[in-house]
């Protein structure tokens, strides 16, 4: 209380009154809380509330934003780290949100400068890495606080794990899970207070609720995007080292997280790795210390924070297979590849991918900061200098971020995002909002696009080679390039290559993966991987089998290529397990998807070719006169719903160039020639007829008539083909077309079946004369196209005879557009001649009977002649 008094006689009114009026009810409020205050002295065990925490939540709901993040900033700079301790929680939840979602906080994924200048402007100030929150967050780092995090708000699979007693491999858990208190639910995670605050920035991604679709956000202009790339520009510099800490005392610091003794005993397989500056400081002396190595911790824990909330989402079987002393073993020959242990820590072996997945359905906005983060630990990983990156720098005294920035990548990446991508290719929407998740895959792929050094490019049109001192990082990550490829194939095969959207994604895969030189180095790592065990030399060998008496453990290391070969199969096995089958990128089996995948470019290049055609012929203002029904309108549309007819001759010149570029980088990749494409093309069906029209869809003859086949299907989905349909009902009972009122027909349709219920035997007399009314009344109370449709459905040839219909009057042509504006029309030219409306009707009455008796005797002729 006496900080309390101290600020309140610092503070200044505008007049007496003022303070006359405030002041008592400020020590009304301090003589409210004093008596909870004192029965928590009393009860030692209860926790006191705080005047702080209660005043801020209520300045919350009365003051505007821009005052409070003020208040906010003085509260931090004045008052102790005791006083602030209970306040954290809450302004940590007020900011991001709360766990479950139902607090939006501040909500920084929809705040935007161009929309919300001010109140962005102020939020990226507050949040800033160097900003108030940081300082509020090294005050409370200083003084060692803990702040408890429930584990049901972890990942699924860890979070499973750790309600079953077992230790996740990362390091980010270990030492900090607690039992939970004395009638409390539920197990927490102990956190200090930079973990605390990483933990809820990087769940406010995933925990709060999709952004609506009306709501149109750019998400690399919100304030969320953008804080995570100042957080990762700030913790992973690609220049210079990690500032230090702010810290209110002068020459302070903020303390590393000090070990913690475990709350409950857990049943790990894991080794537990210790942080990158732990090993480092038992390592190096302190001479060569580097300054950064007490603040690296921030780096790594950043990182690992990161990974865990974004990328740590599959099937708990799966997490448990990796936990296993097997798959342990399986990958101790990883560990014992590299000259150091301290840049090749253990992961865990990934088998039987196909398992049940976790039900996660990331969003295209997570998609699209995942991609940020691998972006960033390129260039992070890239910049170390040439003589820092060489094998031989190794072995030399390196700082803790040299060392950081070599084993961020392999560490902490590549395993949990292989299982995101490889969730994301098998359950994601075959639509066009997948090319987020193809742009993250493809800038994952290329990491010398984020190197310092710029290679010079003669010309757009050809693309640089790339070096072949990325052969090591191609060949570490195989998967990633040959069993996503095939995935992407999978996929591609399924969609409408017509659209100019997934015509897109092909063309930019097929151009990443044609860059000279890249496809000679994936097939070098696949050599490097099938080569037979049996040609190893015998150290190597031995790491995958048990080692035998004989075996000398002196032997000396292998050459570099079978170095290499060991590497890439440490890679695989680590990912897929040792029983793992793996198809080949350039083998026959993906060859013939890739073959598919041609033929069916070529078709879809075709089917753009004939909607470009069609679109030439037509009119300019068809559209608008079909609707308005002077023009026919095609019903049975072969390119139902395509977007290229929504943009334009543009965009299907745009679809043409993507498939034809896709097309050749494709035959570069895998050496295709022309008469593979011919002869492929010519076996399913792609030949024209004499007409230039498509042929029929592939089906087979069965009982009742034409089967689709699964290619048939496949056509008839994509445009590609289609049967000639026409409608064969009852022209009454057809469904309602565009150019037609509702409500008008619906109406004259009752209508006219009164009538003919009222005058039907009237009706069937007057259409049996034989004289010149038969005629007329048959033109007018009969369909004569009904005879002559061909009826193709063999079930519709059965009941033929029960689709005859009498004579009947049919007033539906009254509830189209073209003849109430031919009506309209009519009355306005006769008002213009200053003709009454009533004259107006019995003149079209009349000319219509002249124009019906004309039509009359014509048929009676044509029949005639017929006959």
């Amino acid at each position: 209380m006496t900080t309390f008094r101290r600020r309140v006689s610092e503070w200044r009114f505008p007049s007496l009154r003022q303070a006359a009026l405030w002041v008592p009810r400020w020590f009304a409020k301090v003589a409210i809380l004093d008596a909870p205050l004192e029965a928590a002295m009393a009860f030692p065990h209860l926790q006191q509330p705080s005047f702080l925490l209660a005043s801020l939540k209520a300045d919350c709901i009365n003051k505007p934003f821009a005052q409070r993040c003020q208040d906010l900033v003085k509260v931090i700079e004045d008052f102790p780290a005791k006083e602030l301790h209970a306040v954290f929680p809450w302004l940590v939840e007020s900011i991001f949100g709360s766990l479950d979602g139902i607090l939006v906080g501040w909500n920084l994924r929809c705040l935007q400068g161009r929309l919300n200048p001010v109140e962005y402007s102020i939020a990226m100030e507050f949040l800033d890495p160097g900003g108030p929150m940081m300082k509020l967050v090294y005050k409370l780092q200083a003084e060692d606080y803990k702040f408890d995090f429930p584990v049901s708000y972890l990942p699924g699979p860890v979070k499973a794990s750790i309600q079953e007693c077992v230790l996740p491999d990362s390091p980010l858990y270990h030492n900090k899970v607690q039992f939970p208190p004395a009638g409390g639910l539920g197990l927490n995670l102990a956190l200090n207070p930079f973990e605390y605050y990483t933990f809820f920035f990087a769940l406010s991604l995933i925990t709060q609720k999709p952004l609506p679709v009306s709501l149109h956000v750019r998400t690399s202009d919100c304030a969320y995007f953008i804080l995570v790339d100042r957080y990762l520009s700030w913790f992973l510099p690609t220049e210079g080292s990690v500032p230090p800490p702010l810290s209110s005392s002068p020459g302070g610091a903020s303390a590393s997280p000090a070990p913690r003794t475990p709350a409950m005993s857990f049943a790990s397989y894991g080794l537990h790795h210790t942080g990158l500056l732990k090993r480092h400081i038992s390592h190096q002396t302190s001479v060569n210390a580097d300054p950064a190595s007490h603040e690296i911790w921030r780096s790594e824990t950043l990182l690992q924070v990161f990974v865990e909330m974004w990328l740590h989402h599959y099937s708990l079987e799966l997490y448990q297979k990796m936990q296993s002393p097997h798959a342990k073993l399986e990958v101790l020959h990883y560990r014992l590849s590299v000259s150091s242990a301290l840049h090749s820590p253990a992961q865990p072996s990934l088998q039987a991918l196909h398992a049940y997945q976790e039900s996660f359905t990331p969003t295209e906005e997570h998609v699209l900061v995942v991609r940020l983060l691998l972006k960033h630990l390129h260039a992070f990983a890239n910049s170390l200098k040439p003589e820092q990156a060489s094998p031989s720098a190794h072995s030399h005294a390196t700082s803790p971020l040299e060392e950081f920035k070599r084993a961020a990548v392999p560490r902490f990446v590549q395993q949990k995002l292989y299982l995101f991508l490889q969730h994301c290719f098998g359950h994601w929407p075959l639509d066009a909002s997948f090319r987020a998740v193809l742009e993250m895959w493809l800038s994952y792929l290329q990491p010398w696009r984020y190197a310092p050094e710029k290679q010079s490019q003669s010309s757009d049109s050809q693309p640089r080679c790339v070096l072949e001192k990325w052969a090591p990082f191609v060949q570490e990550n195989l998967l990633m390039y040959t069993k996503l490829f095939v995935a992407f194939l999978n996929r591609a095969l399924r969609t409408d290559l017509v659209s100019p959207k997934n015509a897109l994604m092909v063309f930019r895969v097929a151009k990443v993966f044609a860059q000279p030189n890249l496809a000679e180095m994936i097939q070098k790592g696949e050599q490097l991987f099938l080569e037979p065990e049996l040609g190893i030399p015998h150290r190597q060998h031995r790491l995958f089998t048990a080692p035998t008496l004989t075996g000398n453990f002196l032997s000396p290391w292998p050459p570099v290529v079978t170095d290499a070969s060991f590497k890439v199969k440490s890679h695989v096995y680590s990912l897929e397990g040792q029983d793992c089958k793996y198809t080949p990128m350039f083998g026959p089996e993906v060859r013939t998807l890739v073959l598919r995948l041609a033929q069916l470019i070529t078709q879809a290049k075709q089917t753009a070719k004939s909607i470009s055609d069609q679109c030439v012929e037509s009119p300019a203002g068809s559209s608008f006169l079909s609707w308005l029904g002077f023009s026919p309108i095609d019903t049975n549309c072969p390119y139902p719903a395509n977007d290229l007819d929504e943009m334009g001759q543009d965009s299907i010149r745009k679809t043409d160039e993507y498939l034809e570029k896709a097309l050749e980088y494709l035959r570069q990749i895998f050496r295709l020639s022309e008469a593979q494409l011919t002869q492929l093309s010519l076996a399913l069906g792609t030949t024209q007829d004499e007409n230039g029209k498509k042929q029929l869809p592939d089906c087979i003859v069965g009982e009742d008539g034409l089967i689709l086949t699964p290619l048939g299907r496949y056509q008839i989905i994509n445009g590609l083909r289609r049967f000639d349909i026409e409608y064969q009902g009852d022209s009454e009972l057809q469904p309602i077309r565009s150019y037609e009122i509702t409500w008008l027909v619906r109406a004259l349709f009752q209508l006219s079946s009164a009538i003919n219920r009222r005058f039907a035997g009237q009706m069937v007399a007057l259409c049996s004369r034989n004289d010149f009314l038969g005629s007329f009344c048959r033109y007018h109370l009969t369909e004569p196209v009904l005879a002559n449709r061909h009826l193709l459905s063999p079930v519709g040839r059965r009941h033929a005879a029960s689709q005859a219909r009498g004579p009947r009057l049919s007033l539906r042509f009254l509830g189209s557009y073209r003849t109430l504006l031919s009506l309209l029309l009519a009355f306005f030219v006769a008002y213009l001649f200053r003709v009454g409306p009533l004259l107006c009707t019995l003149l079209l009455v009349l000319g219509y009977i002249l124009y019906a008796m004309a039509m009359t005797v014509l048929t009676e002729r044509s029949k005639l002649h017929q006959l």
